[in-house]
C-alpha cells in the first residue's frame, strides 16, 4: 500500500518543517538561507528548497523526494537541498524520521580543533555520548553523506568539520532539541577551555544519570 504524500495530506508536517526553519533562524543555529531540514513519511522525503528564504516559504514549496532521491513532487523553479544526499544517507542508516542539518556557530568551533566534543555535560547524552567530528568533504557530495555516516555510529548528531553539524529525531521536535543541545554544550566547552581544560564525565557517570532521569520519571 503506497503511502500517501501530496500536499493536502502533509500540509501540517510541512508547515512543522517551515516553522522548524524559523525557529533555527531565530536561534542563530542558521543564517540566511543556510541548513536544511526534513522529515520522512514512508519511503518518501519532504525537505526544505536549495537556497529558499524561510520566511518566505508557503508549504507547497517544499520538495519530496524517494528514498533513493527520485524527486517525487516539486513547484515552480525550486529544487530539493544540495544536501539531500546527506539526509537520505541519514534515513537509510538510522531509525531517523527528521533530520536537522545547522551551521551552529559554537558547534562549529569545535569542530575546527577538535575530533570529538567532549562529554563536559549529562546533556550530551541526547547525542549518544561523545560527538564526532566528521571529515571535510565538499557539501552536498556523497562523500560528506559517507563521513557523516561513520561519525554518527552509534550516535543521534556529529559535527562536519569546517561546515556545520547534523543531528536526526524520531520527529522535529527531537531532532530540534538535540541540535539546540549540540550547541549548547559546545558553547559550554568553548567557555570552559578559555580557562584550562575542561573536566569531562565518564560513561559511568553518563549511565548514573540515565538511571536518576528514569527512577525521577524524567524524559531524559
Amino acid at each position: 500500500m503506497s503511502t500517501d504524500i501530496s500536499i493536502d495530506s502533509t500540509l501540517e508536517l510541512r508547515r512543522q518543517l517551515i516553522s522548524s526553519a524559523l525557529e533555527l533562524l531565530e536561534s542563530g543555529l542558521i543564517t540566511g538561507t543556510a541548513g536544511n531540514l526534513s522529515v520522512r513519511v514512508g519511503d518518501h522525503v519532504i525537505i526544505t528548497p536549495s537556497g529558499a528564504a524561510y520566511d518566505q516559504l508557503e508549504p507547497e514549496d517544499l520538495a519530496t523526494v524517494d528514498i533513493d532521491g527520485q524527486i517525487v513532487d516539486l513547484r515552480g523553479d525550486s529544487r530539493p537541498s544540495s544536501e539531500t544526499p546527506l539526509h537520505l544517507a541519514v534515513y537509510r542508516g538510522t531509525d531517523a524520521r527528521a533530520v536537522v542539518h545547522t551551521h551552529s556557530p559554537f558547534a562549529n568551533a569545535v569542530g575546527l580543533v577538535r575530533d570529538e566534543l567532549p562529554r563536559v555535560h549529562y546533556a550530551i547524552r541526547a547525542l549518544g555520548g561523545r560527538v564526532r567530528v566528521a571529515p571535510y568533504a565538499t557539501f552536498g557530495t556523497q562523500e560528506l553523506a559517507d563521513n557523516v555516516i561513520a561519525a554518527i555510529e552509534g550516535r543521534t548528531g556529529c559535527i562536519l568539520r569546517n561546515h556545520g553539524t547534523v543531528v536526526y529525531g524520531s520527529g522535529l521536535p527531537e531532532a530540534l532539541d538535540r541540535a539546540a543541545k549540540l550547541e549548547w554544550v559546545s558553547a559550554l566547552y568553548w567557555r570552559a577551555a578559555q580557562l584550562g581544560e575542561p573536566a569531562e564525565l565518564t560513561d559511568d557517570d553518563l549511565e548514573l544519570v540515565k538511571s536518576q532521569a528514569t527512577n525521577l520519571g524524567y524524559r531524559s
